[in-house]
Order: structure tokens, then C-alpha cells, then sequence
């Protein structure tokens, strides 16, 4: 009897430019815990977007229970029982959370929508696995974090039985990535079987039964997790060995380059302040890092600081100079580069090339433009330059649109195009969500050495042993306060969580007292 519950066998799918996946060959059996691992760009969600019946493969077939089936769309995935959580969010920004989970699968009758058996079971399902969310707000006032719940309940509504994560903790905070683990060796458990891509080595070892490796579009291996390494795997992967320690230079601390005082920002609606009070500085040749759990104020902290957002009250000075009223352009021309949060929304035009994307901030230069007219053969060369010094992969190079391309290139799109501005501070929001360790070992690189340069760094990040090995200085924000500063060689990683979950407060009391 065949024990595998899919087959992928001999896949082929191919882009202009580039084969993304050649002769894949990967099988899932029933119960399991299966690792996708790869590089960004190695094929990885192009594949599950095949499996999914988002693409539809230029060769091989998929069989489910041993017979071959076809997969034209997701609603055919849906009635094989396949449900997949995407990397880059498939909701309706303009519809509820409920409206977004039901979408595809609504109970209607004589005409009409019946939401309230449906409001029931999607408040029951995110109460029994801790994904709790507002059913009625709407997908565009809601944190990225709140937005990969919805995903995950959006598959958990259908009651599938395959179930595909792309990239699921990209945006997760330590604790909550902990939960969705062992909420997946729970699925497994009821005889779900799960395909798990993920860039994080510790989760493969802590959660997944096999792992296949891809490397640029072809199948490197299968191996049982448990009778291999992350050194191994990441060797797979990359093809090389790959170090995760950051090389810190001990250099003195320069003049301030960021004084931001008595920050407030209100929040999305008005009831409450999302970010109070909030003063600090950070120093030429420093990086300071802002530290808490999702949905604690640093998004609109960092909005506010560069110009996204209005504050109500409180004051920004770059290099003495204030720009507490400054426009985006006018803080970006003063000095300020910005990472953000939100690759799609704040850091890309997705359908514009890769290079109209790395001048987006540059264009108007004199090196990029005469007499109003781009230069188009200056920006490619600039654009090349960039590919080839921070390795972006992309099927047809500087003219590839960028939505075509994978999370992980877009990301190092947008890193390429902040650091080489050589600006005084550098704003890092989750600058290596969805990235691979060589990835992840070449902008930690990067980051350091925009430090060593003399120039201030302020490094926002969930990733709690980026932040350890990173930051010069923490700043742990909780309910839009700062509640500690820590400097990382005399704190762990566990005082850090208390601060985040708001169980103590320098200066005071512990909130609780531990037993």
C-alpha cells in the first residue's frame, strides 16, 4: 500500500528567464511534518503554488492517495483537501477578517449570506489555538502579525487535512512561533499532514519529521531530520558553510545622530495612544535596537519617526537638525534610510522593474536625471551593480518586475537600495524576515558595517537572537512605552522576554510576583 497521501513527481515549471523548478520530485506521507528548505529563489513556493493549482506545471504530475489527480486552481486544492498559508498574504484589504476567512466558502441560502454559524466556528478555532483575532475589524488597520493569523485560520476554517505553511513565523514573535509549532505537531498528531517551508533551521530540527532541500530549482535531497545537522542541511542549502556570529568591532560611540523626545502617536482608532512618551538616542557608529512583541508600538513608532504617520505631540532632531514636520522625501534627503515592516506595502511598486525600484529614492539625482528626464543607462548600470554586490535573483535581471519575484530577492532589493544610500541612520524593520541564512549572514554583515562606517543604526526586530548578537543597546517597547534598556552582554534572552510580556518594568516592582 502506498503510504505517501502526495506525490510531486518529475515537476518542472518555467518562468521567462529561469527554470524554477527542474524535475522536483518530492512525497508526503500521511501524519508527517515535512521541511521545504532552499534558498530565496530556489523554487521553493513556486512549487507549492503548483501543488496549490496557483501554477500549473510545465511537466511531471501530482498524485494524491496514488492517484494522479489535476489541479488547475485552489479550489480544486481546496476539494482534495489541500489548504496553504501564504508568504505574502492573500486577503482583501478593504473586507472584515471574518469576510476574508469565509471568502470562497460562504454558507448562503435563498440569496443570502449567513454569517453567524461561521463567526462561531472561526471565534472557536482561533480561542483553540491561541490565533486570537477581531472578527469584524478590517484587514488594513490590522498588524502584519494579526493578518498571518487570518491566513492560518483561513486554512483551519476549511478543515483540510493537507496543509502547506509558506513562510509562516516570518512575522511571528518567539512566543507565538512556539505555539504555531507545536499547534502543527498537534495536526500531525490528528493525522494531518504537513508541508512546512521555512528558512529557520532550529524550527526544522525542533518540529519537522523529513526535510528536502532545494538549491536553485533542483532537488538536493531528502533526509530524515533526525539523523542530520543544521550544519548539514545549511551546507545543502547553500553549498557552502555558513556562520550566524556577527563579527562586532568594539568602536567609541560618536555624536548623536537620532534625538527623538516625548514621541506620541495615537492609535488606528483614536481610543487610546499607540506610542507615549517615547524619548531616546542613538549615536553615529551604534546600533539600538527596539525590541517587543508584535503590536506593541513600534510600527507606528517607526511610522511616526519616518513620516508615515503623524504624531500628536513630541519632537525629531536628525543631526541637530529638526524634522519633526519634514515631509518623507525631506527626511529620506536629510539622511534617514528606511527597511520597512511591509516589503509590499511601504518598500516596493511591484509592478515596476527591479531597477526603477533600486532609484526609487535616488531618481531625481543629478546622476539619475537631466533637464526631468531619467537616465535610463545610468540607472541600469546602477541597478546591475546592486544585483551582482547583494546577489538579488531575478529571471530576467534589472527589467524583471518585481512582483514575479520571490520574497526573499525582494528583500534584498530593498536592503540593496537603503544601505548603498550611505545615509547617517539607517531604520532596519525586520530587515531579514522571509531570508536564508547565507542571506541572513550577509546582511547582519552589512548592517555592522553600516556601524563601522560611523553612521546610527536603529534596528527593529522580533528575532530575539538577531537582536542579542546585533545591538550595541535594547530598548524593550511594551504598550507604546519603553520598559527597559539593556546592553546585551550583561542581559539573556529570558529577562528580555519578562520586559516583553510586560512582567517587569525597570524602576519599579515586577508587575506579578513569580512563584
Amino acid at each position: 500500500m502506498n503510504d505517501y497521501v502526495i506525490e510531486m513527481l518529475h515537476i518542472d515549471k518555467v518562468f521567462p528567464g529561469i527554470k524554477a523548478n527542474d524535475d522536483i520530485t518530492l512525497q508526503l506521507r500521511k501524519g508527517e511534518i515535512h521541511a521545504l528548505l532552499g534558498e530565496n529563489g530556489a523554487g521553493k513556493s513556486t512549487l507549492m503554488s503548483v501543488l496549490f493549482g496557483m501554477y500549473q506545471p510545465d511537466g511531471g504530475e501530482i498524485r494524491k492517495d496514488g492517484k494522479k489527480v489535476e489541479i488547475h486552481n485552489p479550489n480544486d486544492a481546496n476539494a482534495l483537501g489541500i489548504g496553504m498559508v501564504h508568504q505574502h498574504f492573500k486577503l482583501v484589504e478593504v473586507f472584515s477578517v471574518l469576510d476574508n476567512i469565509i471568502l470562497g466558502a460562504e454558507d448562503v441560502k435563498m440569496g443570502m449570506l449567513k454569517k453567524k454559524k461561521a463567526r462561531e466556528k472561526v471565534v472557536a478555532l482561533s480561542e483553540n489555538y491561541g490565533l486570537r483575532v477581531d472578527p469584524d475589524a478590517l484587514i488594513e488597520d490590522i498588524s502584519v502579525g494579526m493578518q498571518q493569523r487570518v491566513e492560518i485560520l483561513k486554512m483551519l476554517y476549511r478543515d483540510n487535512d493537507i496543509l502547506i505553511f509558506d513562510e509562516p513565523t516570518a512575522v511571528l514573535t518567539p512566543q507565538e512561533i512556539e505555539e504555531l509549532l507545536q499547534i502543527m505537531r498537534n495536526f500531525a498528531a490528528e493525522g494531518k499532514s504537513i508541508l512546512f517551508i521555512t528558512h529557520k533551521l532550529n524550527e526544522i530540527m525542533a518540529v519537522a519529521d523529513r526535510c528536502t532541500v532545494l538549491r536553485k530549482g533542483k532537488c538536493m535531497g531528502t533526509v530524515e531530520v533526525q539523523n542530520t545537522t543544521k550544519e548539514e542541511l545549511s551546507r545543502m542549502m547553500v553549498g557552502r558553510d555558513v556562520s550566524m556570529t556577527v563579527e562586532k568591532k568594539d568602536i567609541a560611540v560618536g555624536s548623536v545622530v537620532l534625538e527623538v523626545r516625548d514621541i506620541t502617536v495615537p492609535g488606528k482608532f483614536k481610543k487610546k495612544d499607540a506610542v507615549k512618551n517615547v524619548s531616546f538616542e542613538v549615536r553615529a557608529g551604534e546600533i539600538v535596537c527596539l525590541a517587543g512583541i508584535e503590536g506593541n508600538g513600534q510600527t507606528e513608532f517607526v511610522a511616526a519617526l519616518t513620516g508615515l504617520e503623524a504624531m500628536s505631540r513630541g519632537r525629531i532632531r536628525l543631526n541637530g537638525q529638526d524634522i519633526t514636520n519634514a515631509s518623507v522625501r525631506a527626511r529620506a534627503r536629510a539622511g534617514i534610510s528606511h527597511i520597512p515592516e511591509d516589503r509590499h506595502k511601504h518598500g516596493l511598486v511591484l509592478d515596476y522593474s527591479l531597477e526603477d525600484n533600486l532609484v526609487l529614492q535616488r531618481y531625481w539625482e543629478p546622476a539619475f536625471q537631466e533637464g526631468g528626464f531619467i537616465k535610463k543607462g545610468e540607472v541600469r548600470r546602477y541597478a546591475e551593480k546592486l544585483i551582482d554586490e547583494y546577489d538579488i535573483r531575478s529571471g530576467q535581471g534589472a527589467v524583471t518586475v518585481a512582483r514575479s519575484m520571490s520574497g526573499g530577492n525582494q528583500q534584498k532589493a530593498i536592503i540593496a537600495r537603503e544601505v548603498d544610500r550611505n545615509c547617517d541612520l539607517l531604520v532596519a524593520v525586520q530587515p531579514t524576515r522571509g531570508l536564508d541564512v547565507g542571506a541572513i549572514e550577509n546582511v547582519h554583515r552589512q548592517i555592522e558595517a553600516v556601524k563601522n562606517n560611523r553612521k546610527a543604526v536603529l534596528l527593529v526586530s522580533l528575532e530575539l537572537d538577531e537582536v542579542m548578537s546585533l545591538s550595541d543597546r535594547i530598548l524593550v517597547m511594551y504598550e507604546g512605552e519603553i520598559v527597559g534598556e539593556f546592553d546585551p552582554k550583561t542581559t539573556t534572552v529570558q529577562e528580555l522576554g519578562l520586559y516583553m510580556a510586560g512582567a517587569r518594568r525597570q524602576g519599579e516592582e515586577d508587575v506579578f510576583d513569580e512563584e
